[in-house]
């Protein structure tokens, strides 16, 4: 079965880790797929290296009309289409362009490596609202790109924020 380019981008869901699966199933059937994914640098040597931008979530290009939702209730590993109302609700081509462009910005940028700073390290906040600070790193966010650093206020006492871990970049003296 081979699926014509034309039709609208839909979100398909897989069951819990089981989007690799499905992404293979939905490519073999012959339709067009989106399965955006970042490379990382796990805290554990033996974690995946890659992982999903949107776990259990990617996007199928088709002609639901031709296709029917059926395709893909019955496939193994696959919840099925997003749908709101009974009705699959289709997502505009620029924001799966927009999420393509930005997939790959990561990918091909810094790897995110929320472990490369010690407790106690001063850092500095190079994007976001609070970017231009310094903190004081504090500790990573276990399992996420996240971290946790102490933003020093005017009253000598620090706050917690937490934030993606490559908005930080250390403060060499």
């Amino acid at each position: 079965m081979s699926v014509q380019v034309t039709g609208q981008w839909y979100v398909l869901r897989s069951k819990p880790n089981k989007e690799e699966p499905v992404w293979h199933q939905t490519c073999a059937l012959g339709f067009q797929v989106f399965y955006p994914r970042l490379r990382v640098k796990p805290v554990n040597p033996r974690s995946r290296h890659i992982v999903p931008f949107f776990p259990g979530y990617m996007f199928v290009h088709v002609d639901i009309g031709k296709v029917g939702l059926s395709a893909f209730q019955g496939m193994p590993h696959a919840i099925g289409l997003i749908c709101f109302g009974g009705e699959p609700a289709h997502v505009p081509d620029p924001l799966v362009e927009a999420i393509r462009r930005r997939v790959t910005e990561l990918n091909t940028g810094r790897v995110i490596d929320p472990s490369r700073f010690a407790p106690g390290e001063r850092v500095r906040i190079c994007e976001g609202a609070l970017k231009g600070y310094e903190a004081i790193f504090d500790a990573q966010i276990r399992g996420r790109d996240r971290a946790r650093v102490l933003l020093a206020l005017l009253t000598g006492r620090h706050v917690v924020v937490e934030l993606k871990a490559d908005w930080l970049e250390p403060i060499r003296r």
